[in-house]
């Protein structure tokens, strides 16, 4: 690990424990912001190290990308907390015109070019002619007062919506087929990601891959059916099941993509 790492990670923790202590003083509902999934990674490594279990990661939907770790006193429990979930989390709905269709990068560089923090929302869940943004309620004004200042959104429909309305929504997925020789992580990572056996492993060994939202480095490790993988740059993938051999005995085996 790089000292700039070490130092990112320090800090990463620091900002934790802080609003664990912050917690257990005020025996308050604390937050974080929301992490990625290195820091998510990190984190969890943290928490289990640590016994902490007053504490639960929450994205607006199952299987977030993007989330925040809520901490909650002793004196209540992990139901009584996510009742609280939307006086802090919310959802700002963009509805297109029918003529107007965008890609995730275009929601984000337009609302990055807001100013706002990456941390400070989650997930862009992009259906056709339009997407949901889970934001935190304290920015949630910004984000419906400013948007509609954008070329991109002047024509749009920009509304504030319910944690809840989101929690609600299936998950989209595209089914994928690969053969393999082995369950390796390096032979899953070359079949989804289009990589050669080099390119697989300098990816893994660089922290980019991940496993039920922990960083994997070791090429060698074996995936179970209903696990989920995530890649960098490529996709969120959930391995749902062999579906049979090759000739050559090679296996196929069956990946749902988050689409």
């Amino acid at each position: 690990m790089s000292i700039d790492s070490k130092i990112s990670e320090d800090y990463l923790i620091a900002k934790v424990d802080d609003k664990i202590s912050f917690c257990n003083q005020k025996n308050k509902i604390t937050y974080s912001d929301f992490m990625q999934l290195n820091d998510k990674s990190t984190v969890i490594k943290y928490l289990k190290q640590n016994h902490i279990q007053n504490c639960f990661w929450f994205g607006g939907y199952e299987n977030a990308n993007r989330e925040i770790l809520i901490f909650y006193p002793d004196k209540i429990t992990e139901e009584m907390a996510r009742k609280n979930l939307s006086d802090f989390v919310t959802v700002i709905d963009i509805s297109l015109p029918e003529e107007l269709n965008y890609e995730h990068r275009e929601y984000l560089s337009g609302i990055m070019k807001l100013g706002v923090e990456r941390e400070k929302f989650g997930d862009i869940i992009v259906r056709e002619n339009g997407a949901s943004i889970v934001v935190f309620e304290s920015v949630s004004d910004y984000f419906l007062n400013n948007l509609k200042l954008l070329k991109r959104f002047q024509k749009a429909n920009i509304t504030k919506k319910s944690i809840s309305e989101l929690e609600n929504t299936e998950p989209h997925f595209k089914d994928l087929e690969i053969i393999v020789s082995s369950l390796r992580l390096d032979n899953l990572i070359c079949g989804l990601a289009h990589f050669s056996r080099s390119k697989a492993e300098e990816y893994i060994k660089s922290g980019c891959v991940y496993i039920n939202g922990v960083c994997e480095m070791k090429e060698s490790k074996k995936i179970n059916i209903g696990e989920i993988l995530n890649i960098r740059g490529k996709g969120k993938y959930i391995f749902d099941s062999i579906s049979g051999n090759t000739r050559n005995d090679r296996m196929k085996l069956v990946f749902k993509k988050y689409v």
